[in-house]
């Protein structure tokens, strides 16, 4: 119905992306680096991700959970949904990555 159901505080930056993934969880990615995961239900940070060296500008979830976010270091990173740990870093982009997709079929 358009109400506000709550504001949710940690990132030192301004936020430039959201996601919302598997298993009740919010992804927020921010001018600070990180990727802050929180919980859906009820607003509480679950960790923060961290690896990139500057903002992160877009971020997408899997169908299986995994997280992956493009970047002002021109890097698309890859990150474990149900941990967060990182899987695999794409190098190769010649500028920032203001985009991200999965497919979702």
């Amino acid at each position: 119905n358009g109400d506000h159901v709550r504001t949710l505080f940690g990132h030192t930056g301004d936020v430039s992306s959201l996601a919302i993934g598997t298993k009740g969880k919010l992804y927020s990615g921010s001018n600070d680096r990180t990727i802050r995961v929180w919980s859906t239900a009820d607003g509480t940070h679950l960790s923060t991700l961290q690896g990139h060296t500057s903002p992160v500008a877009s971020l997408a979830v899997g169908l299986d959970g995994t997280v992956y976010s493009g970047s002002v270091d021109n890097i698309v990173r890859v990150w474990a949904g149900d941990d967060g740990r990182p899987l695999r870093t794409l190098l190769g982009h010649t500028d920032v990555v203001l985009a991200v997709a999965v497919d979702s079929c």
